[in-house]
């Protein structure tokens, strides 16, 4: 399948978020998974698509002129799509993907999961989006959710919903669910 994988591009974040990241990217290139990705450098990007990359993973990176511009093009692509702006770079992963796994990260993290999320919900994709709650760090994001849903932003059953996961392991379980069902259409 092709894993679009959404995370920090920050060196900052703690060894074992970036054993995350490298974990991820073994268990991609072990499962012959293609890995998209935003094509940069730094924090779980880099751990993700090196990783994967230097197990022989295919690795598809989709980076914008101006990220290419500032030195941050990453080296672990087998491809590297160019776009002229981050609404185009959204789309390009989004359409290349089988399915989305979104692990701990910052605004631009959070703003393509929305992405997914808010596409999703008017029926763009049906694609799946799994996010790590590595160690409840999307706790807040799941209470806001539900703040939504009692105050009837959100409805009570939402055709369209990421799945969030505790666990790496998790993770695998459920894009192995994916595959097989992928598999028998």
């Amino acid at each position: 399948m092709n894993i679009c994988v959404y995370c920090s591009a920050k060196d900052s974040i703690g060894d074992e978020y970036k054993a995350l990241g490298q974990e991820l990217g073994s268990y991609l290139a072990e499962g012959e998974h293609t890995l998209i990705f935003g094509g940069a450098t730094g924090g779980l990007m880099t751990q993700v698509s090196a990783t994967a990359f230097n197990k022989g993973a295919e690795v598809i990176g989709v980076i914008t002129k101006g990220i290419i511009a500032a030195g941050r093009r990453s080296d672990y692509c087998t491809q590297l799509i160019e776009t002229d702006n981050m609404s185009q770079r959204k789309q390009t992963m989004r359409t290349l993907a089988d399915c989305f796994v979104c692990l701990p990260g910052s605004y631009g993290t959070l703003d393509e999961m929305f992405d997914v999320i808010a596409s999703g919900t008017v029926n763009e994709h049906h694609k799946p989006c799994l996010v790590l709650n590595y160690k409840g760090f999307y706790n807040p994001l799941i209470d806001m959710a539900q703040t939504m849903r009692q105050l009837g932003f959100l409805p009570q059953t939402e055709h369209y919903k990421p799945v969030f996961a505790d666990s790496l392991d998790e993770i695998k379980s459920l894009i192995a669910q994916i595959q097989h069902r992928m598999s028998k259409k």
